[in-house]
């Protein structure tokens, strides 16, 4: 129950990132935002683990496994950020979460314990359904609302920052960062994610910001709420409970994160969009819960032939 609430708790948090950005993005660039977060939260992180836990952080990470999962990171918070320029928090947040099918893909093929079954591969292509349905439903409609062409780029982004996040995972569990306390994984994520996000900002010249108290709660609650105790409360999770039991959980994510676009933002959600974003869901639930089915029939197996 404990797991349960706290996972009710992380998921309307991370419901709310995409809304929360978009809601000041015509004041603040959303990747100056992505800088502007990573830079402070990784400060917090690092006197948090170091100075108050004192943490014993493993040697040798960077360069290395730590480089490339951060550089995996900032581009997902990138490809996020740009998106929103372009599409709805709703359809980001449901894209976005469809990092752990491309996390699956790619342990499948990295590591021959982590290959997927038959159901697994279903949910896979109930996924993909989902995805396409979005793009090609509104299209084939006689009537009604089209997606634009820069609502197209949009999502294309969106998918693109699922299958960063998808492979940030698969760099962590199939290397050293795998063994390394979790406040030191997010310290370079963060840290790779705000130099990259602050640099492109400077170059592309989207260094405005318009002060406001919404921006500044926009910011506080990015920098504190999500990259900084969300996060750490996770990584603290993952180590206690089991991970198939969180991510079937986490899945309730993009639910809140559609809500929060149509109630705070008013965005307009199609049949479409609801069907398709239904199945992307669905498709990752069956991916996701099919391992976790069978260990507990075999547990039941074991205990009814011990009895």
């Amino acid at each position: 129950m404990t797991a349960i609430a706290l996972m009710v708790m992380l998921c309307m948090i991370w419901g709310l990132q995409q809304t929360s950005m978009k809601f000041v993005a015509d004041q603040v660039d959303p990747i100056l935002q992505i800088g502007v977060r990573s830079c402070i939260a990784a400060l917090l992180v690092l006197i948090f683990s170091r100075v108050i836990r004192r943490d014993r952080w493993l040697s040798g990470l960077f360069p290395g496994p730590a480089l490339l999962a951060g550089s995996l990171f900032a581009l997902e918070f990138l490809l996020v950020a740009e998106g929103l320029r372009w599409t709805t928090a709703s359809h980001m947040a449901v894209f976005l979460y469809t990092a752990p099918i491309f996390a699956a893909i790619g342990l499948h093929l990295a590591q021959p314990d982590e290959r997927m079954s038959p159901v697994q591969w279903v949910g896979v292509a109930v996924t993909f359904t989902g995805v396409a349905s979005v793009f090609l439903l509104p299209e084939l409609r006689s009537t009604g609302m089209t997606l634009t062409p820069g609502m197209i780029i949009g999502d294309l982004l969106g998918l693109a920052a699922g299958f960063s996040w998808g492979m940030t995972t698969v760099v962590i569990r199939t290397t050293r960062m795998a063994d390394a306390p979790p406040a030191q994984t997010l310290f370079y994520q963060l840290t790779i994610a705000g130099a990259a996000a602050t640099a492109f900002c400077i170059l592309a010249g989207r260094m405005t910001i318009q002060s406001s108290p919404q921006v500044w709660l926009s910011l506080s609650f990015q920098t504190v709420i999500i990259c900084s105790l969300s996060f750490l409360i996770w990584f603290r999770m993952l180590q206690v409970y089991r991970s198939s039991r969180l991510g079937v959980l986490s899945f309730m994510t993009p639910l809140f994160g559609v809500a929060a676009g149509a109630v705070l933002l008013g965005e307009t959600l199609t049949p479409e969009f609801l069907f398709g974003g239904f199945l992307v869901l669905l498709g990752m639930v069956i991916t996701q819960t099919h391992e976790w089915i069978s260990a507990r029939r075999t547990a039941r197996a074991g205990a009814q032939v011990a009895s």
